[in-house]
């Protein structure tokens, strides 16, 4: 692996064991072992905060997760050092998870406080949530929410999207005038234009729910979580660079 700096390595290495030992096993045991569920779901434990960035749906997920892994982490990770890369790396997923829960529970509670006031109790909403049976006495109106509820309690998330996004950030801010360009617009395009152009079409694509490159069922918010992340811890250790809260003191 010329040309791969160690942590990129070890993380490509982790990635493809995951998505080997997913395909090899019963199908479903590890992403409901490992995968991020919505955490009213009995399936969500607390450690799959960390491990759904490194499990992956399929194999053009994984593909393309770790090519740009590769591509723009080795020439991140040579700027940080180890240590501060995989710090920047995994904070940026949690941040993405973070975010993704967040937006989740802005949807959940507003439609389970209604039912809630409506006189529907706590355990007949979770055992619709886990059974999928319409709840006796439900509206049609309330059927929608339960259907709106159903899908995020449901609903799980995995790949190490949110903390690549991170990772893009951190190469448009250290990289701003190296040329990227996608495969199928060979056309070169500056980072510092790119890279805010991929999150300007990932917030559309979480508002308006219009896909662009990604498959419909991408979790846009974990995009946006992992950029913002990234951004932020970057713009800090600008800021910092001069004084006691430097890395490399």
């Amino acid at each position: 692996m010329r040309g791969i700096t160690d942590t990129v390595k070890h993380l490509l290495i982790i990635n493809v064991l995951f998505f080997i030992a997913k395909m090899t096993m019963q199908p479903g045991l590890l992403d409901d072992l490992f995968a991020l569920h919505f955490p009213k779901n009995d399936a969500f434990k607390f450690w799959q905060i960390f491990t759904h960035m490194f499990m992956h749906g399929n194999f053009m997920h994984i593909l393309f997760n770790m090519f740009a892994l590769w591509m723009f982490g080795t020439a991140v990770e040579q700027v940080f050092g180890a240590k501060k890369f995989i710090f920047f790396y995994i904070s940026a997923g949690l941040g993405a998870a973070l975010i993704m829960l967040g937006t989740y529970y802005l949807q959940y509670l507003p439609l389970e406080s209604d039912l809630l006031s409506a006189g529907f109790t706590s355990s007949q909403i979770h055992e619709t949530m886990s059974t999928g049976r319409v709840m006796q006495g439900a509206n049609a109106a309330q059927t929608d929410q339960l259907q709106s509820m159903f899908y995020i309690f449901n609903s799980s998330m995995l790949g190490a999207s949110g903390a690549i996004f991170g990772v893009l950030v951190a190469f448009g801010m250290l990289y701003p005038e190296s040329k990227l360009m996608l495969i199928f617009l060979p056309i070169p395009i500056k980072a510092k234009y790119f890279i805010p152009g991929i999150i300007l079409l990932d917030f559309i694509s979480a508002v308006t729910g219009q896909s662009f490159f990604s498959p419909s069922n991408t979790a846009y918010a974990a995009h946006l979580g992992g950029a913002l992340t990234g951004f932020l811890m970057m713009w800090y250790w600008k800021k910092t660079q001069f004084n006691k809260n430097r890395w490399d003191r």
